[in-house]
């Protein structure tokens, strides 16, 4: 069971988190940072299309270990540019658990590939 933790003496978040405390887990997974690029190495050109290929890749993930996104406790995202944000926001609105997990959102300079803008690594938990 994950159970937010959001402190009134601390800003309320819209799309996280401030904590979660995991009860009752038996088992922990560990998901890879998931990027853009589909099964067959397609990667979509923006990050609308980008954030939805690596959140179906992220489900896939945690289907495969008999999980899903209600069982993520910690999600870290990385962007290559803070314009992409709203983009970013847009293409994940409905698609990530309905209890925000805790969440770290970094701006980073590159990813692996330059063609990548996106990669979402979680924890979760069940």
């Amino acid at each position: 069971m994950l159970t937010a933790v959001n402190p009134a003496s601390v800003f309320k978040a819209p799309f996280y988190s401030q904590g979660i405390v995991a009860t009752g887990s038996d088992r922990t997974l560990y998901v890879s940072g998931q990027v853009g690029v589909g099964a067959d190495g397609a990667t979509p050109p923006d990050i609308g299309g980008q954030t939805r290929q690596a959140i179906a890749n992220l489900n896939a993930v945690l289907t495969e270990a008999g999980m899903s996104a209600a069982n993520i406790a910690k999600l870290t995202i990385y962007l290559t540019e803070a314009s992409f944000i709203p983009g970013f926001s847009e293409a994940a609105q409905g698609k990530l658990p309905a209890v925000p997990p805790a969440t770290t959102l970094l701006i980073v300079k590159e990813l692996a590939s330059p063609s990548l803008l996106v990669e979402i690594e979680a924890i979760a938990v069940a």
